[in-house]
């Protein structure tokens, strides 16, 4: 397939500095060494390309500011049947935005020949860029060795290797790791090797993926099969209650999503679950899905994410969005695919519960950012210099989710829509498309309703869902999920009431309800904003103690400071960080701050440092000084002020 659409040949990608529309990249093989102790990573890279344009000089490749390179070469036929000729290249590093840098090869005529493939060699050091996580010892589940991993999402992995770094270019890959004693390599890869004797993993993805899909996570990992082609992955501390929470079901979660998508293509579906430090829930990296060990304390979180990443299987992976401005052709149909497997395992009621969960969200992101914000768009065009992942918005996720809605509402049938998706996959596997080549197909393949100018009806035009901004333009039914999400409203119009009736409240036996009920419940308290107890599951506590904080209940700060001496990723402290900021308890949240900062991995401490140090009262000439000097909390309440910043509770924060 090759990863061409159609649509290729037209694009442009502001995110990309190279030159991808000039060759096809065919394969390339990764080689590295990972030295744990200096936290580097060195090696090489060997990429085999195709010219596809005439006349082109250069090859120009994405990469980074902490990426090294060292030498490029290439081999050429030698003369009359003599050996190879090595020929050292020379390239320029040239800035590009904030986020990367682009790499400019010289390619010598006796390297470019029309249609006819080459190797390039690029011998390279890469440190601690955005991709990559080195986690010390104390920063991992277990606390006894150190662990790395990657996050390639969305325009990162330029900072791992040198690439294409744009999802419209698919390309197989292979990769040979070489680690410490003890350590355990992991890739996204449909195949894998390893030589205890050297300490060399073989690695080899025979299927087409973009840049962005090609991940690593190498430390003190174990595994245990769940399926005949399930295996859970993850520190020896955390295995056990992996296992047992997910048990035999992502076996049956892939046998429904086959029989309403078709064949799951990749071979393999396995998890590995990462120290809290994993920067988001979860990231469908082909093979191997990646997800933060945390979520093992919610069982209806943990259901709904892995089979969001399994739903990306088909939707996001085997079909991909061309560019990142259209990031809801993956994450739109992908929750649609998940609603879809969760009613077909879990009813009607579940999953409409959990649509009315994130539709609120995204109605109060919507709120906050006003209608007419251009982020709400679907097609969200950026200006060049704008990082991609600033995209990752609820909007990409739900609003495409309506859209995809209703053009299932459009056939009349959801069967029939199923069947369509399915000839969708069939037809772009392991391409990238843009909206067009979706909504083409759909139109050619249900020629009634193209006949009846479905696309140009008014107030639901297709392009209106597409470059409109505000919110979706119509939202599924969700009537099938009152039973769970009725009393939830009830409870909640209880505590809205100027003197609630307390034997009426303690009607409720909250500890019958489910995660996603109570979850409901305390967001929409959030919203009015007043008070449940004793919460262990940290998707609720998080929420309980915005509450606490957004109303100065200082007796519960303890609470608040125990949740962030354990919970160290960014989902968890960026929203309590900005709550504490946004109101009185600024001093509060420095001390914590330095309490914790040594458990904190970079990039997310420079997160912190720039919500505790943007204003005039700890601006960042102060910053030296509060750190190694730890402030007091305030001694006395007073009165909160609202926060205008957006939450991570009003993101998905999944990938």
């Amino acid at each position: 397939a090759g990863g061409r659409s159609l649509a290729h040949c037209r694009l442009v990608d502001v995110a990309s500095a190279s030159n991808f529309h000039s060759f096809k990249l065919r394969h390339f093989h990764l080689d590295l060494h990972l030295n744990f102790a200096v936290k580097r990573i060195t090696g090489w890279q060997v990429l085999e390309l195709t010219p596809v344009q005439p006349g082109v000089q250069s090859l120009i490749l994405d990469t980074h500011p902490s990426l090294l390179v060292h030498s490029v070469d290439c081999k050429v036929p030698g003369a009359s049947g003599a050996p190879d000729v090595v020929l050292s290249l020379t390239y320029r590093i040239e800035p590009f935005t904030d986020y990367g840098s682009s790499l400019n090869i010289s390619l010598p005529a006796a390297v470019i020949r029309p249609h006819r493939a080459f190797r390039v060699t690029i011998r390279y050091t890469t440190t601690d860029g955005p991709a990559i996580w080195w986690l010390d010892a104390e920063l991992t589940c277990g606390q006894t060795r150190p662990l790395v991993f990657t996050q390639g999402h969305s325009v990162c992995n330029r900072s791992f290797f040198p690439c294409f770094d744009t999802p419209a270019v698919k390309s197989t890959y292979s990769a040979t790791v070489r680690v410490p004693e003890g350590v355990t390599v992991l890739m996204s890869a449909s195949r894998s090797a390893y030589s205890k004797q050297d300490r060399v993993f073989q690695f080899s993805m025979e299927y087409p993926v973009p840049a962005y899909l090609v991940a690593l996570v190498a430390g003190d990992l174990q595994h245990a099969d769940i399926g005949p082609r399930s295996r859970v992955w993850a520190e020896p501390c955390i295995l056990t209650c992996a296992v047992s929470k997910l048990g035999g079901n992502v076996e049956r979660w892939l046998n429904v999503a086959e029989g309403l998508f078709g064949p799951y293509v990749w071979g393999r579906y396995d998890i590995v679950f990462l120290p809290p430090s994993f920067p988001i829930v979860a990231m469908e990296n082909p093979c191997l899905t990646f997800i933060i060990s945390s979520i093992l304390e919610s069982q209806e979180f943990l259901l709904i994410d892995v089979i969001h990443e399994i739903a990306h299987g088909w939707f996001g992976n085997a079909v991909t969005n061309a560019t990142w401005e259209e990031m809801w052709l993956s994450e739109g149909l992908a929750t649609y695919a998940q609603r879809r497997i969760t009613t077909e395992a879990y009813g009607d009621a579940f999953t409409c519960l959990e649509t009315v969960f994130r539709l609120d969200a995204l109605h109060r992101q919507m709120r906050l950012l006003g209608d007419n914000n251009p982020v709400s768009k679907l097609q969200a065009k950026f200006e060049p210099g704008v990082n991609p992942s600033s995209l990752m918005n609820l909007f990409t996720y739900e609003k495409g989710f309506c859209f995809v809605s209703y053009l299932s509402q459009l056939c009349g049938d959801i069967e029939r829509f199923d069947s369509f998706l399915r000839a969708y996959i069939e037809k772009f596997r392991f391409s990238s498309v843009i909206a067009q080549d979706l909504l083409d197909f759909f139109l050619g393949f249900f020629p009634e309703l193209k006949e009846s100018c479905v696309a140009q009806r008014e107030g639901l035009e297709f392009e209106r869902w597409l470059n409109g901004c505000g919110p979706p333009l119509c939202e599924p039914d969700l009537s099938a999920g009152k039973a769970l999400t009725g009393p939830v409203q009830h409870l909640c119009d209880l505590w809205g009431m100027d003197a609630p009736e307390p034997q009426v409240i303690s009607t409720f036996d909250l500890s019958s309800w489910s995660t996603f009920q109570t979850v409901l419940f305390l967001d929409r308290l959030l919203d009015r904003s007043p008070l449940p107890q004793g919460i262990k599951n940290p998707f609720l506590q998080i929420r309980w103690l915005q509450i606490v904080v957004r109303n100065s209940f200082y007796p519960d700060l303890p609470r608040v400071r125990s949740f962030l001496h354990k919970h160290t990723s960014r989902m968890y402290t960026v929203p309590l960080y900005e709550d504490l900021c946004g109101g009185v308890m600024k001093c509060f949240a420095v001390e914590v701050f330095y309490q914790t900062q040594a458990r904190l991995h970079p990039n997310l401490r420079r997160t912190l440092q720039q919500i505790l140090f943007q204003s005039s009262a700890f601006n960042t000439s102060t910053a030296p000084s509060l750190l190694t000097s730890p402030p007091s909390a305030p001694s006395s309440p007073t009165d909160p002020t609202a926060n205008g910043t957006i939450a991570l509770r009003d993101v998905n924060v999944s990938a």
